[in-house]
């Protein structure tokens, strides 16, 4: 049965940093598509960074774009997202999951930019 825990969310400033992190296991991580999504107050789920299973490779949002970078670790079947220059917009619980055949949802991890 698959799992999907993340981590690494809480209060920043506007401006500052976190880095999110993504456990997972009870599929083939390796060869799984994996993105990182987020779901804001009265919004919909959204897909915000993805990235490939072999080549690794990355694709944003626009309202991420030059700020959020995902990575992966195909050994330690996790995945990452460093966000930078976070703005309060960005202010949402955010998931990890497949980008192709999802699994079930995990807790996620909120991530609140506020002063």
């Amino acid at each position: 049965q698959a799992q999907l825990v993340e981590s690494g969310g809480g209060l920043v400033q506007p401006g500052g940093s976190l880095r999110l992190s993504c456990a997972a296991s009870g599929f083939t991580f390796s060869t799984a598509a994996m993105g990182w999504y987020r779901q804001a107050p009265g919004k919909e789920r959204e897909l915000v960074a993805s990235i490939s299973s072999i080549r690794g490779r990355t694709n944003y949002a626009d309202s991420v774009k030059g700020r959020f970078t995902i990575s992966r670790d195909n050994g330690l079947n996790r995945v990452y997202l460093q966000m930078n220059s976070l703005k309060p917009e960005d202010t949402a619980v955010y998931y990890c999951n497949r980008v192709i055949g999802r699994r079930s949802w995990g807790q996620g991890t909120q991530v609140t930019v506020s002063s």
